[in-house]
């Protein structure tokens, strides 16, 4: 009686070591995972930054192109039909300060007297 007490005892402990060990690789497979999963998602947001910075690039250079366009005859870009307030500064976008219905402050007086409206004038870029 006491050999077969002692083998459904020797049996309960192999069934518990076993699951506690099914447990445990249970837990390292999902780390492994998790890791996995996370490399995986800084890959993808490392590639996004340098598509964005590429394309952060690439707009500074049409940026710098059409500067240099306005500002070819030596005088000022904003003596252009259309063209851009030499304040303007693109880095931090915005228009004009000075064009009407564009002044950050409508109270305050326009950097440059106000044109009369000529549509034969506009341009589109």
């Amino acid at each position: 009686m006491q050999a077969i007490r002692d083998k459904i005892n020797d049996i309960k402990a192999m069934r518990k070591a076993k699951a506690e060990a099914k447990a445990e690789e249970k837990a390292e497979k999902e780390l492994a995972k998790a890791r996995v999963e996370v490399a995986h998602e800084v890959r993808l947001a490392r590639e996004a930054e340098a598509s964005m910075d590429l394309h952060v690039a690439k707009a500074s250079e049409r940026v710098d192109k059409e500067i240099a366009k306005y500002s070819g005859g030596g005088d000022s870009y904003s003596q252009q039909p259309g063209g851009l307030d030499s304040s303007y500064d693109p880095s931090i976008g915005g228009g004009n300060p000075g064009d009407i219905g564009m002044n950050p402050n409508p109270n305050a007086p326009a950097s440059r007297p106000a044109e009369p409206h000529n549509p034969s004038s506009h341009q589109l870029l």
